[in-house]
C-alpha cells in the first residue's frame, strides 16, 4: 500500500502532501502517519515552515473517513500523535505551519486549515462542516477554534447549518490570507514559505509560542507572562546568536545569516 502522506523538503521547508484519492479523507491510519510526519517536522532543527496540501487540484480534503467510519471506526479512538490529521491537536508545534488549500475542504478537512497559521485558498476552494447531517460534532478544531476566528453568528451558522463558503468569503472574514487561481496555490504557499525561511527561525517559533500561550488573558496579564519568563522559546531567542546577528547585520546592510542557534 502507498504511503497516504507524501513529503517533499525544499531547503528548510518541508511540504507534506495528503495523497489518499479519491477525497484525500482521513482514517486513523492516515492520521496516525500525519503525526509522525509532523513530530518529525517539529523536532528536525534543519526544517523550519511547512506546508500541508492536499493532491490534485479539486479537492484538498474529505475530512474524516466515513467509509472508515461505517466500518467501525471513529471518533474516541487514537488518532495518534498531534490528534485528527496529526496537526489539530499538536499543542508544541511552535513552527509556522501553511495550509495551500488546493480544493474543496470539509469538515475535518477545515479543521486542518484552521490549525494552520497562514492559509493559501484555490479561488474555487469551498469550506463546510457537513456533520450536523451525519450525526456528529466537529470537535477536532472547528467548535474551538472557529468562533475564535470570525464572528461568533458567523461561526455558528456554518456549523449548524453546514452551509458552504467560497474562498473570497473566507478571505473576507479572515479565515484566508491569499485566494488565488488554482494552479498558483502552490506556488504562492512556497513564496510565503520561502519569505518565512528567510527569517529568524526562533523568532517564528517565539511567536507561535506566545500568541498561543497569552490567548484569553489580559494585556497586563500577557505582559507579565512575557516578562515572568513562561515561554522558553523565547528566552532561548533572546540569549542566541540570531538575536545578535539580526541588528549586526542591519548595521553592516547586509543579509542576516540567522542560523537558529
Amino acid at each position: 500500500m502507498s504511503d497516504p502522506v507524501k513529503t517533499e523538503r525544499r531547503g528548510r521547508v518541508l511540504e507534506v502532501i495528503l495523497d489518499r484519492p479519491p477525497a484525500n479523507a482521513i482514517d486513523v491510519a492516515t492520521s496516525v502517519r500525519m503525526g509522525e510526519v509532523f513530530c518529525d517536522f517539529r523536532d528536525d532543527d534543519d526544517l523550519w515552515v511547512a506546508i500541508l496540501t492536499g493532491d490534485g487540484e479539486r479537492i484538498f480534503s474529505a475530512g474524516w473517513d466515513l467509509k472508515a467510519a461505517a466500518g467501525g471506526e471513529h471518533e474516541r479512538m487514537d488518532y495518534g500523535a498531534g490528534g485528527f490529521g496529526g496537526i489539530t491537536a499538536l499543542w508544541d508545534l511552535t513552527k509556522p505551519v501553511i495550509a495551500a488549500v488546493n480544493g474543496l475542504a470539509v469538515g475535518g478537512g477545515c479543521e486542518l486549515m484552521l490549525a494552520a497559521d497562514l492559509v493559501v485558498a484555490s479561488e474555487k476552494a469551498e469550506f463546510w462542516f457537513p456533520e450536523t447531517r451525519l450525526g456528529n460534532l466537529a470537535d477536532a478544531g472547528a467548535v474551538q477554534r472557529l468562533p475564535r476566528k470570525i464572528p461568533h453568528n458567523v461561526a455558528m451558522e456554518m456549523l449548524l447549518t453546514g452551509r458552504r463558503m467560497e474562498a473570497a468569503e473566507a478571505r473576507d472574514w479572515g479565515l484566508v490570507n491569499w485566494v488565488v487561481p488554482p494552479d498558483q496555490v502552490l506556488a504562492k504557499a512556497r513564496e510565503v514559505a520561502e519569505k518565512l525561511a528567510r527569517s529568524a527561525p526562533l523568532s517564528l517559533r517565539a511567536i507561535k509560542e506566545v500568541v498561543h500561550g497569552i490567548e484569553g488573558l489580559s494585556v497586563r496579564d500577557a505582559f507579565q507572562a512575557i516578562y515572568d519568563g513562561r515561554f522558553p522559546t523565547y528566552e532561548r531567542m533572546l540569549v542566541s546568536e540570531d538575536h545578535e546577528e539580526g541588528p549586526r547585520a542591519f548595521t553592516e546592510k547586509r543579509d542576516p545569516n540567522f542560523k537558529g542557534r
